[in-house]
């Protein structure tokens, strides 16, 4: 059955196993019957059946011309039409879509859309009397509802209809197919439009008519109005075998059953409709279960032992019912064909001692074992040995600890090992080197330690993912010689903080076949081999190797086009930047001794860059007008280099373009008024250059701004009120040494999320506004995570940088100015700041009392004003660099004494 391939659930299996079974039969009849009649007469179609077959066709679409062979007059040779050999009667009508899915899926859904029949369903086919077998699954009938006629097919022992985009309410008139086995209505579909197509059923009373049904597959069938009674529409199914009801929306599920009919049941799916109860006593009485899911079900309370009464089980999925808890129980190793446990992402928690432990003498036959993103912990115990026959292991997102148990080494079958996300901080033992049958190890995000020697990856020939992380505080060697080859070749590596160079060693260079290669922090400090980089696959994915000291020039050019991530930086690579012809999506060169121009074609080279980061190099020249043309580009990251000429102004296309940082270069001209059209921004950051010009007023377009740095540059104007007005997600406003002048405008108090104001250095006038009490993050120190992590992921680099402006988080500076009047009373309310520099103004008046209540202010200059009167009591603050320049102040910490209490002060 060539319909059959390309699949691997157990739904599909079932599928194939019906329709081989039914051809089987029809096949050994029709021959015998065949072998008793004359053997030169030959049985063609009926012409009613014929004419029947040919106004079925007619109201079907068929774009690829699937029933281009029904010509002629013996539709038995048409394709997928089976006779009785005998008397001519059409029994199997198999019009499954024979494209290949793959993984389970569609690769080419325009391939897959032209494969499809579709249209209208013409009730000719009753003229088939003697139908047997209908499959029309895979296609796709746009929503049309399943035909009520179908039900006249009296005949029927096989229906597939799944994947076939039908909707509407299933026709109760199925129920009448008494002699029909299989049924299947699955209902999810490859349909471009499937997110709007529904099949429901009201009730299920119309199943009580199928008393020879074996199995029934309603996945993805709405089930939500039948209510609890669907348990009990079940129940009277005395031949079912395999029941599907995957993702059916179902109300509930009664804990009880009077009696239990369906007791032949083998294999059960309730998975994916939240039941949200306990597991059901009644489950336990179904002892010909074979298989059971019930993942994604939401069912409390702890793992029952009646599971030991399930003797025939092979497959149990408990998976992602998050509030299943307690210990693991010891029961699992009685169910001796148990071949396939997954208890993973619930709450399980203790050790699992006991559990393995279980398995402690007795043969098994467990092969795929999951436990993942549970709250299990403590050591893995020797008896994890026991299960000789495991091909898969998944036991991440724990709390495990101490080294893997030798025992590891009598999983001689074992395929796939995942410990990663644990607290595993011992080490790798000998014995890894056995599994000599090993394709995947994750081992990432543990604190391990020791040493991996060539003796563990002799035997490993089958190895093609290796993954192993451990903290940068941890010593993890890989011991081996520099011209050791090993017996594998890796699809996928990853190693992050273990010691792996100096060198660049033979055993990585000839890993030819790699697509992910990520090698972070590994003490590397070698030059790569120029061919290194031509030899990768072209099929390689990500390209990693950051934080290193490797040293050298990068290859030229490069072409790989499913390259995705890109990240060199933190290494001593040098040379001008690498003309590289990717499909990447991020590029990280940051912090290198890179020098020259950027490519004038960036743009060209890289279409589908989002995150470009160059900063901390030696780049010069101007920043080349391509970059405009990356259209999907959220952040460009080029601080710290020695880029002149004027910013481009070109930026229209962007509309994902949130971050700039081209802080610490030359660039001259004023802020490209296009920046207004990037409806996306949220960090700018051109700090340091030589800018000039007014705060471009189309910024104010830019309603999502939230953290501004244009600090140490030449603008000039006053400070637009735009700022105030639109920007109600401001974070940070850094405006400090620039020409700026003018007032500071009262509505600068409307910004609620304001944690930095630095506007120091420049020239303004005027009061500070007394309103300046009423800014809201300041007041009650409102949560700034969020913004903190956006510009870091905009600096993304040396920590010292972005430490300086996140340790101005609370912060009012607007020192070196030509301020005056009084410091306003209700700056006291400020409960949350941390620094505030005033100095260098020409302000007057008392110190407010009021700074006293500041229990947060760890920092304060008032130096340099025309501040007058006894300082207030501020115990933090007994620094008389604090106050100095203020003539006219007396009192602790500065040595003038204030007069007497009737005494002028001059």
């Amino acid at each position: 059955m060539a319909a059959c391939t390309g699949f691997s659930s157990d739904h599909f299996k079932s599928i194939c196993i019906f329709l081989i079974l039914f051809s089987l039969s029809s096949y050994l009849g029709s021959t015998i019957k065949h072998c008793l009649a004359d053997a030169n007469v030959e049985v063609l179609c009926l012409d009613a059946e014929r004419e029947g077959l040919l106004a079925f066709k007619e109201s079907l679409t068929d774009p690829s011309g699937r029933l281009s062979s029904w010509l002629g007059q013996d539709c038995c040779k048409w394709n997928g039409v089976y006779c009785n050999n005998q008397s001519g009667h059409v029994t199997q009508l198999n019009l499954r879509n024979p494209y290949q899915l793959i993984n389970g899926g569609v690769g080419d859904s325009t391939a897959y859309k032209g494969s499809c029949l579709g249209g209208k369903i013409n009730p000719s086919l009753l003229h088939l009397k003697y139908l047997d077998t209908l499959d029309l699954s895979l296609n796709d009938f746009e929503g049309a509802e399943i035909p009520e006629f179908f039900g006249q097919l009296k005949n029927l022992r096989y229906l597939n209809l799944s994947f076939s985009s039908f909707s509407g309410e299933i026709p109760p008139q199925l129920g009448s197919l008494s002699s029909l086995q299989y049924l299947d209505l699955y209902a999810d579909s490859f349909s471009s439009n499937s997110g709007s197509l529904e099949l429901h059923a009201q009730n299920l009373n119309w199943l009580s008519g199928l008393s020879s049904l074996k199995l029934l597959n309603l996945g993805f069938v709405k089930l939500d109005h039948v209510g609890a009674d669907w348990l009990q529409a079940v129940n009277m199914l005395p031949s079912l075998v395999e029941l599907w009801l995957h993702y059916c929306q179902l109300q509930g599920i009664p804990l009880s059953l009077p009696f239990i009919n369906f007791t032949s049941i083998s294999v059960l799916d309730l998975s994916e409709n939240s039941l949200n109860s306990a597991i059901p006593p009644w489950l336990f009485s179904l002892t010909s279960l074979t298989k059971l899911y019930l993942r994604w079900n939401f069912f409390t309370g702890h793992i029952p032992n009646e599971f030991a009464n399930l003797k025939l089980l092979e497959v149990l999925d408990l998976s992602n019912n998050l509030d299943l808890g307690g210990q693991l129980p010891k029961l699992f190793g009685i169910l001796r064909r148990l071949k396939s446990l997954d208890l993973s992402a619930n709450n399980l928690n203790g050790e699992v001692h006991e559990f393995f432990d279980g398995f402690s003498g007795r043969p098994n036959n467990l092969e795929y074992l999951d436990l993942s993103s549970n709250s299990l912990e403590g050591e893995l115990p020797k008896s994890l040995g026991n299960l000789k026959n495991l091909q898969y292991l998944r036991l991440s997102g724990n709390s495990f600890w101490g080294s893997i148990p030798s025992s590891i080494g009598n999983l001689s079958s074992l395929r796939k090992l995942d410990l990663s996300y644990n607290g595993m901080n011992g080490t790798i033992p000998e014995s890894f080197g056995k599994l000599s049958e090993l394709v995947d190890a994750n081992l990432l995000q543990n604190s391990w330690e020791g040493i991996l020697q060539e003796s563990q990856f002799m035997n490993l020939k089958r190895l093609e993912s290796f993954r192993l992380t451990t903290e940068p505080t941890k010593k993890f060697v890989f011991n081996v010689s520099y011209n050791w080859v090993p017996p594998f070749r890796l699809k996928s590596i990853q190693i992050e903080n273990c010691q792996v160079g100096p060198s660049f060693p033979v055993w990585l260079q000839v890993q030819t076949e790699l697509t992910s290669v990520i090698l972070r922090n590994v003490g590397m400090s070698d030059t790569i081999p120029g061919d290194w980089f031509s030899k990768l696959s072209s099929e390689i994915t990500y390209l990693i190797l950051s934080n290193n000291q490797i040293k050298g020039k990068l290859p030229r050019q490069m072409n790989s086009p499913n390259l995705r991530s890109i990240d060199l930086s933190s290494n001593h690579f040098e040379g001008t930047l690498p003309l590289w012809s990717t499909n990447a999506d991020e590029l990280f060169l940051q912090d290198n001794r890179f020098s020259g121009p950027l490519p004038e074609n960036i743009g060209s080279l890289m279409p589908r860059l989002q995150r470009l980061y160059l900063s901390w190099n030696q780049l010069s020249g101007r920043i080349p007008s391509s970059v405009c043309n990356l259209e999907d580009l959220q952040i460009l990251s080029i601080r710290s280099n020695k880029l002149s000429g004027e910013f481009p102004n070109c930026w229209y296309h962007s509309q994902m373009f949130w971050g700039i940082d081209i802080s610490n270069n030359s660039l001259t001209g004023s802020i490209p008024s296009s920046f207004g059209s990037l409806r996306s921004l949220s960090v700018l950051l051109l700090s340091n250059n030589n800018l000039s010009g007014g705060i471009p007023y189309s910024l104010q377009n830019c309603t999502g701004l939230t953290s501004i740095d244009l600090g140490g540059n030449q603008l000039s104007g006053s400070l637009p009120l735009w700022i105030s007005e639109n920007l109600s997600s401001f974070f940070m406003l850094r405006l400090q040494s620039n020409l700026l002048s003018g007032d500071i405008p009262q509505h600068l108090c409307n910004l609620q999320n304001l944690h930095i104001i630095d506007l120091s250095h420049n020239n303004f006038s005027g009061a500070i506004p007394r309103c300046i009490g009423n800014l809201s993050a300041l007041v009650y120190g409102n949560n700034s995570e969020v913004f903190q992590q956006l510009i870091w992921r905009v600096v993304k680099g040396r920590n010292p940088e972005y430490s300086n402006i996140i340790a101005d988080v609370n912060s009012i500076d607007l020192s070196w100015n030509n301020l005056t009047g009084q410091i306003p009373d209700e700056i006291g309310n400020l409960s949350a700041l941390h620094i505030l520099n005033l100095s260098h103004n020409q302000l007057s008046g008392a110190i407010p009392q009021s700074l006293s209540s500041l229990a947060s202010l760890s920092k304060l200059n008032l130096s340099f004003n025309n501040l007058a009167g006894k300082i207030p009591s501020l115990p933090n603050f007994n620094d008389p660099s604090i106050y100095e320049g203020n003539p006219l102040l007396c009192g602790a910490p500065l040595p003038t004494k204030c007069p007497g209490k009737h005494s002028p002060l001059h």
